[in-house]
């Protein structure tokens, strides 16, 4: 992408001609602090004996081992706690071109489940996940002129969510007023459809989400969608931390390589109750010149700005919209983007970059996955299991806090010095089962036929093919070149043994070998597109 590499937030590193370090001032907002605690002292840091939702575990070390590690992990300090509702508040849900045309959307905001659909005229409605009627879920059913329905008995819903039709009651019956599905207002901004998911609190139009470079002329992204098994504070941490890329992403492109390892800059500009923003870099170039913004709940930017030979401004953004979809899952839209692309880019097609994509996610996958259970296992802040350093995890450590700062007002937290656990245990869904039910999967909006695309996060068929039209449909026209090819050289092979000249034999075999490597040639393909990447570890 550009000058920049699509994989990762962090490897937006281009060589600039010119660095412009005078991007717009930062203020600090005033933020009241409210304690709630009964404060432990040392020399060098802070610690509490109990916060609100603080575990009773405090391990305070000797003084000579503080003032050693405070040169390098990151220090203490006082908890703040601010006004905090996580209903009030827009989750981005979807890409907008992703969203299908012909079947409802089954989604999650925590443990709340939506359902996301498009009616006839192509507007977008969004409900509880649940029918009145005996709890059906609606996302399982089908949309009929534009309504939808539910496949358990056929109520079917308007827009509004009216029960508009009830197959079961008589003619001269009217239907009951109670008959109707809790909605959700949405809104589709700058290609991403967002929820509001207070049933309380009217719509809050000024924070819906808007990034300024996605709004610049020329300004142009590679979007994709990925669903992932750990939790989306786990992700985000991942994403806002550049010092793992060297190594667990070393080789899979020419910007990630293990020796290039080393102690980073960071400098925080601003904290605020909804999140903080600031600038890091390499220590090797002594500057900070990646501007990196977390903004609450889920939105984290990583912005490069560069001026090229001509004196003309060019945008790099990596925009992370990372929407927590249950206990151990999450779902993140990656949006990379830039006012200049390289013409290199156009020579590769949408959907290789798309599984590109898919492979950094699998490297990350195994220790991102454990680190959530670790965190479950053990029932403790953060900070009684992290050892932060000031040069590597300055924005974990800032991201942490922040969740001291709000996660009373979440379903539940894993803070710096906080903890609240969910309350109620995840429920395991099944996949569907027998001929039928495994047919009704198989469209993009609810999973897919076959042990390789059965509903499973640690599977990249249904982690991302599934939500993205681009890639399924490269994968749908592979596969069916791939039978055609191979149907062509089962009857060219047939022919090169029925003919009797010379040439045609040839001609037939010559064909036939051409519409072999055609077939191995789409395997790879769809290969690529749908299995997972094992990492293999290899002599240094």
């Amino acid at each position: 992408m550009a000058s920049f590499s699509f994989h990762h937030p962090f490897l937006l590193n281009p060589t600039p001609k010119k660095l412009i370090t005078s991007t717009r001032l930062i203020t600090c907002s005033s933020i009241h602090i409210e304690q709630e605690a009964v404060k432990i002292r040392t020399p060098t840091r802070t610690l509490f004996t109990k916060c609100h939702a603080v575990t009773d575990h405090v391990s305070v070390p000797p003084p000579s081992v503080v003032d050693h590690d405070d040169k390098v992990l990151v220090g203490e300090e006082e908890r703040q706690v601010a006004d905090y509702d996580w209903t009030e508040e827009w989750y981005p849900l979807y890409l907008a071109k992703d969203v299908p045309d012909d079947a409802p959307l089954g989604l999650c905001v925590f443990d709340k489940q939506i359902v996301l659909y498009k009616d006839g005229n192509g507007d977008l409605h969004c409900y509880q996940d649940r029918c009145p009627h005996r709890l059906a879920k609606l996302s399982e059913g089908q949309l009929v002129d534009g309504r939808l329905e539910c496949l358990y008995h056929g109520w079917q819903f308007d827009g509004e969510g009216k029960c508009v039709k009830i197959p079961q009651l008589p003619a001269d019956a009217k239907i009951p007023k109670s008959a109707c599905v809790r909605t959700y207002e949405v809104r589709d901004s700058q290609g991403v459809v967002w929820v509001w998911m207070s049933q309380k609190t009217p719509p809050n139009l000024d924070k819906v989400p808007w990034f300024e470079n996605f709004a610049r002329p020329g300004f142009q992204d590679t979007s994709t969608v990925h669903e992932l098994p750990y939790d989306h504070s786990i992700l985000l941490e991942n994403l806002m931390d550049p010092a793992h890329i060297p190594i667990s992403h070393d080789r899979t492109d020419w910007s990630a390589k293990r020796e290039d390892a080393q102690p980073l800059l960071f400098k925080v500009t601003e904290r605020t109750d909804r999140g903080f923003a600031g600038w890091w870099g390499k220590d090797k170039e002594g500057s900070a010149s990646n501007f990196l913004r977390f903004e609450a709940p889920c939105a984290l930017q990583n912005n490069r700005e560069l001026v090229d030979d001509k004196g003309e401004k060019h945008y790099f953004t990596g925009l992370f919209l990372c929407r927590p979809t249950g206990q151990g899952k999450s779902m993140l839209i990656v949006r990379f983007g830039a006012t200049k692309r390289s013409p290199l880019m156009k020579l590769f097609p949408k959907w290789y970059f798309h599984q590109n994509a898919c492979k950094v996610f699998e490297q990350d996958m195994g220790f991102l996955s454990s680190q959530n259970e670790i965190l479950l296992k053990e029932k403790v802040p953060t900070k009684e299991l992290y050892l932060n350093l000031r040069s590597s995890d300055t924005w974990v450590a800032e991201y942490r806090k922040w969740m001291d700062k709000v996660g009373h007002g979440m379903p539940y937290h894993f803070g710096h010095s906080t903890i609240s656990l969910p309350k109620v245990p995840a429920v395991v869904e099944h996949a569907p089962a027998g001929l039928v039910a495994g047919a009704s999967a198989s469209s993009p909006a609810k999973g897919g036929v076959g042990t390789m695309h059965a509903p499973n996060l640690a599977n990249r068929y249904f982690r991302h093919v599934i939500h993205c039209k681009g890639c399924s449909s490269v994968v749908k026209a592979f596969n069916t070149w791939k039978n055609t090819l191979s149907a062509m050289a089962l009857v060219l092979t047939a022919l090169a043994i029925l003919v009797t000249g010379r040439q045609w034999k040839a001609f037939c075999l010559v064909s036939a070998t051409l519409c072999l490597a055609g077939v191995h040639a789409c395997s790879t393909a769809v290969a690529m597109n749908t299995t997972n990447f094992i990492r293999t570890h290899r002599r240094l």
